[in-house]
């Protein structure tokens, strides 16, 4: 499956299909999740949802206990960008919570991740959400066989720099999936077109734009995992896994099956 180190892992169309059912473990519980959000509830007890959803597919989470993450989700509010650990922390109206989620079927991961306002968000944050999710789309979409790495994200890049100033999040990319959740290669949200490697049927990618209502620039807290804006203005991160076929890129982490 490897030929060399770094090297791209290809998959066979029986083990997309078990990443698809891992797929539908990550988009049934964001779903979950997304529906216990609202005023008064705290990202521990989404967690908790997170954690039963999982559990009752019969698939284990992805993020539990890697590199020694404690919690089965990242929930991260407003200026956290990613990696926000659940917490008794109250979300309050207008807030959004980004929530990030892994799962794995037979040894085989999905990934993807959602921003959800908390009631009723103001036009800017809802902007900013639609707008990231939107580059994500489009960036799946050039995640076709022939087509080059770079082109996701130029895809990515070119809508949110085209939707207004919002900033882009360099410092943490997408990835390879598969085997494991993070592998090679590195999928960043911006770029030139038709540089990387030409991509393959078999392939499986992270694509994960995140979007700032400021400048890009990000620090770490103190807990070593939750990433920041620095100039403390709100962030988005929409994440799905595609698949690359013959036939189009495939989003495994949809609920519905989803070729583009």
């Amino acid at each position: 499956m490897f030929r060399k180190k770094n090297s791209i892992q290809i998959k066979t169309p029986e083990q997309l299909t078990v990443m698809r059912a891992a797929g539908l473990v990550v988009a049934r519980t964001l779903s979950e999740v997304a529906e216990a959000v609202r005023p008064g509830v705290t990202t521990r007890a989404l967690n908790e949802v997170a954690a039963a959803s999982i559990s009752r597919q019969g698939a284990k989470p992805s993020f539990l206990g890697y590199h020694g993450y404690p919690a089965v989700i990242c929930t991260s509010v407003n200026s956290e960008v990613v990696h926000g650990i659940p917490s008794d922390r109250l979300l309050v109206e207008g807030d959004l919570v980004s929530i990030d989620c892994g799962a794995i079927v037979d040894g085989w991961h999905g990934d993807a991740a959602i921003s959800v306002p908390v009631g009723v968000a103001s036009a800017e944050v809802l902007e900013l959400s639609r707008v990231t999710e939107q580059s994500l789309w489009e960036g799946m979409s050039a995640a076709r066989v022939g087509a080059h790495l770079s082109d996701i994200g130029h895809a990515v890049e070119s809508v949110i720099r085209s939707a207004g100033p919002f900033g882009i999040v360099e410092e943490y990319v997408g990835h390879g999936i598969g085997t494991s959740m993070h592998m090679h290669p590195p999928v960043p949200n911006y770029g030139r077109r038709g540089e990387g490697p030409v991509l393959r049927a078999g392939m499986a990618l992270a694509i994960e734009p995140m979007a700032t209502l400021g400048e890009p620039e990000v620090g770490v807290l103190a807990d070593d995992w939750t990433v920041i804006t620095t100039d403390g203005r709100w962030a988005a991160h929409w994440e799905h896994t595609v698949a690359i076929t013959e036939d189009g890129p495939w989003v495994l982490t949809a609920l519905d099956d989803v070729w583009l």
